[in-house]
C-alpha cells in the first residue's frame, strides 16, 4: 500500500501487535484503549472482554492499589520490572512481570502503557524445583542423604599444574573446616561452582544438602519467594512453601552471580547471615536456619560495590573467606593438561579413540586467550571430537569462529566478513559469560533481546 494511504495510528497499532510482549494501554479514567493479542494470551482473556472496558471490570481481583496501570495513572511515575499476581474474569491465576509507564502528549497525561512478560510457567517451574528439593530433604536414611550430593565435585577433580591455583585449593581445603561464608569470584567459566562444591564436599556438611541458585535467572519477587518461601495467602494462589534456606538447613546454599541480586534482597540476605533467622514471604513467624552461604561473582566485588550492584556491608560480611580464581590465560600450563583430560572424557562418552591434538593446534590453544576459560576449552574439544574424521585433532576441526583465528587464516578479510566475524565473536563470548541466557547477553551487548535472537538465528 502506498505510504500516503497509511494512517499513523494504524502503523503504530500494527507495530505494537508484532511485539512479542503483552501491551496494555488505558486512558486516565482507567478504560482500556489498546490491548494486543500477546497480552490477551497472557491474561487468558478475549480482546473483546477487555478493549473499551474499565480495567477493574475485566480484572475484578485488582483494585486501585494493586493494579500497576491504575497506580501509574494516579502517581504519574513509572514502575519497572514489577511482578503482579491476579485473577482474571474467568477465575484463572495470572502471573506477569510488568514495566508500566505514563504517556504524555504536550505535557498532559493521556494514559498509561504496560509492557508485560508472562512468567507463570517460570514460577511454576521454580516451585516444582523447590518441591523436588523438599522431597529430597525428607529422606531420613543417612546413606540416602549422603547420596543426595552424588555428582558434586571435589578438590581431587580440580586439575591444575599452576602453583598459584594449587595454593588456592590448599586455602579452600582449610575453608572447608570452617562454617564461615565464602565468596568466590572470577571470570565466567573458570570453575567457581566446582571450587564451591569442593569446599562443601570436604566439610562436615557433606552429607547435608548442597543447593545452588543463580541470582540472575529470576525476577526479584520470584527470587525472594524461592529463597525465603511463602506463607499461605501472601499473594493470590500462594501456599505454605519452604524456601531454599529452609531446604538447605544443615547444608550449603550457593548463590551464583550475587551481584545480580536486587539491593533490597541483599539486605535480607545480610540479616540471615547476621542472625540466622528467615521469615517466609507474607509470614509473621521467624524460623532459625543453619545454612552455610557461599556466593560467586563474575566481576570483581570491589567494582560491584562501586557500581552499587553489591552492598558494601554484605561484601565486608562475605569477604572473610574470599578467593579470586585466575582465568585460563594466566595459567597456560593447564591448557595442555585440561585438553588431555577432556579428550579422555569425550573418548569415553562418544566411544572414540582420539590420541590428542597436533602441534599446530597445540600452539593455537596455548596462544588463544580463551575468554570463556575452562568451559570454552571443554566445549571446543567436544565440538572438535564430534566433527573430526581423524585420530588426532587439528586446526581444521576447530569451530568456525575459532578457525578464523588460527594461523592458517591470517589474512586481510573483506570488511563485511570481518564485521560478521567480530559480531559472532562478541555474541559467542556474551552467551558464554551468561551461560546461554539470551536476555542477560543482550544486556551485556546493549542491544534489544529480539535483535540478539534474530542475529543468533542468522549465525546458526
Amino acid at each position: 500500500m502506498p505510504s500516503e494511504f497509511l494512517n499513523t495510528s494504524e502503523v503504530l497499532e500494527a507495530i505494537l501487535e508484532t511485539i512479542d510482549e503483552g501491551i496494555h494501554v488505558i486512558d486516565p479514567k482507567g478504560q482500556t484503549i489498546f490491548y494486543n493479542g500477546v497480552a490477551a494470551n497472557h491474561d487468558g482473556m478475549k480482546r473483546s472482554e477487555v478493549l473499551g472496558k474499565p480495567l477493574l471490570e475485566a480484572f475484578p481481583s485488582l483494585n486501585h492499589k494493586s493494579s500497576t496501570l491504575l497506580r501509574v495513572i494516579k502517581s504519574e511515575k513509572p514502575i519497572y520490572n514489577y511482578s503482579q499476581s491476579y485473577v482474571n474474569a474467568h477465575g484463572r491465576i495470572i502471573e506477569t512481570l510488568n514495566t508500566t509507564l505514563p504517556i504524555y502528549v504536550d505535557g498532559v497525561l493521556i494514559g498509561a502503557i504496560e509492557i508485560a512478560k508472562d512468567y507463570s510457567s517460570l514460577k511454576q517451574l521454580s516451585e516444582r524445583l523447590a518441591d523436588l528439593e523438599s522431597s529430597l530433604k525428607t529422606i531420613k536414611s543417612p546413606e540416602k542423604k549422603a547420596n543426595g550430593n552424588v555428582g558434586l565435585y571435589s578438590f581431587t577433580e580440580i586439575l591444575t599444574s599452576d602453583t598459584g591455583f594449587k595454593g588456592l585449593i590448599s586455602q579452600g581445603k582449610k575453608a572447608a573446616r570452617s562454617s564461615s561464608s565464602v565468596l568466590v569470584y572470577g571470570e565466567s567459566g573458570v570453575g567457581k561452582e566446582l571450587f564451591v562444591q569442593s569446599i562443601h564436599q570436604d566439610s562436615n556438611r557433606r552429607k547435608e544438602p548442597f543447593i545452588a541458585q543463580n541470582c540472575a535467572a529470576l525476577p526479584e519477587n520470584l527470587l525472594e519467594s524461592l529463597l525465603f518461601g511463602t506463607a499461605k495467602g501472601s499473594y493470590t494462589g500462594a501456599m505454605d512453601r519452604q524456601g531454599l534456606f529452609e531446604l538447605a538447613n544443615g547444608g550449603t546454599l550457593f548463590l551464583d552471580e550475587l551481584q545480580s541480586m536486587p539491593i533490597d534482597l541483599q539486605a535480607k540476605l545480610l540479616r540471615v547471615l547476621e542472625d540466622g533467622f528467615i521469615r517466609r514471604l507474607g509470614g509473621t513467624k521467624s524460623v532459625q536456619v543453619n545454612v552455610r552461604i557461599m556466593a560467586a561473582m563474575n566481576i570483581d566485588p570491589k567494582k560491584a560495590v562501586s557500581e552499587n550492584r553489591l552492598r558494601a556491608d554484605l561484601f565486608y560480611r562475605l569477604n572473610v573467606l574470599s578467593y579470586e580464581l585466575p582465568p585460563l590465560r594466566e595459567r597456560t600450563d593447564d591448557i595442555a593438561l585440561l585438553t588431555e583430560h577432556f579428550i579422555s572424557i569425550f573418548n569415553s562418552k562418544l566411544g572414540l579413540s582420539i590420541k590428542g591434538i597436533d602441534e599446530k593446534a597445540k600452539v593455537f590453544f596455548h596462544e588463544y586467550h580463551w575468554p570463556g576459560n575452562v568451559r570454552e576449552l571443554k566445549h571446543t574439544i567436544e565440538f572438535m571430537m564430534n566433527h573430526t574424521e581423524k585420530d588426532v585433532l587439528n586446526l581444521d576441526d576447530l569451530p568456525q569462529f575459532l578457525k578464523k583465528r588460527s594461523p592458517s587464516s591470517e589474512k586481510i578479510l573483506p570488511l563485511r566478513e570481518a564485521m560478521i566475524e567480530m559480531e559472532t565473536k562478541l555474541i559467542t563470548e556474551a552467551l558464554l559469560q551468561t551461560k546461554g541466557n539470551v536476555f542477560q547477553a543482550s544486556k551485556l551487548l546493549q542491544i534489544p533481546r529480539q535483535t540478539l535472537q534474530y542475529k543468533i538465528k542468522k549465525l546458526i
